[in-house]
């Protein structure tokens, strides 16, 4: 399961990739989605890595990402037992396990498919720079945990 977070703007963005980070629905600055590791999403995250970065996340991270961050429509807060009326699981630890295993997918549960982060604490590296330049952009691996853990 791979994560992809938003971390520049529109301004100045080739209506291509615009269309491409829609269809992502990272619509935003600090949004990310839940995606499986499939070839055509490795095609659209390759066609925007000037504006995202993204990794396989790890159980922890994602179990902590849908406690705090995750949403039921409404605008309603992830609770245990909101979790358990809707489906078959009763925690998010369950749920963050059938997701990794491609079991389930946050719309099938019932919840939002974005999460809206905030800013990392200590900011972010250099925008314009990939991820093995020193900067944020571009593929980062499992080293995507650390910066969502400063997001959430």
């Amino acid at each position: 399961m791979i994560i992809a977070l938003r971390v520049r703007g529109r301004t100045g963005i080739n209506h291509d990739i615009a269309d491409t980070l829609d269809m992502l629905r990272l619509t935003r600055i600090n949004h990310a989605v839940l995606m499986p590791d499939t070839p055509s999403y490795q095609g659209m995250l390759q066609k925007s890595k000037d504006y995202i970065t993204w990794g396989e996340i790890n159980q922890e991270t994602l179990t902590q990402l849908i406690e705090k961050r995750g949403r039921f429509p409404g605008r309603e807060r992830f609770t245990p037992e909101a979790l358990a009326e809707l489906g078959d699981y009763k925690s998010a630890e369950e749920l963050s396990e059938a997701l990794l295993n491609e079991e389930t997918t946050l719309e099938d549960v019932g919840l939002k498919p974005v999460f809206r982060l905030h800013p990392p604490r200590k900011g972010y590296d250099h925008i314009r720079k990939s991820f093995n330049e020193g900067g944020t952009l571009g593929y980062r691996g499992e080293e995507i945990s650390e910066l969502i853990k400063k997001m959430v």
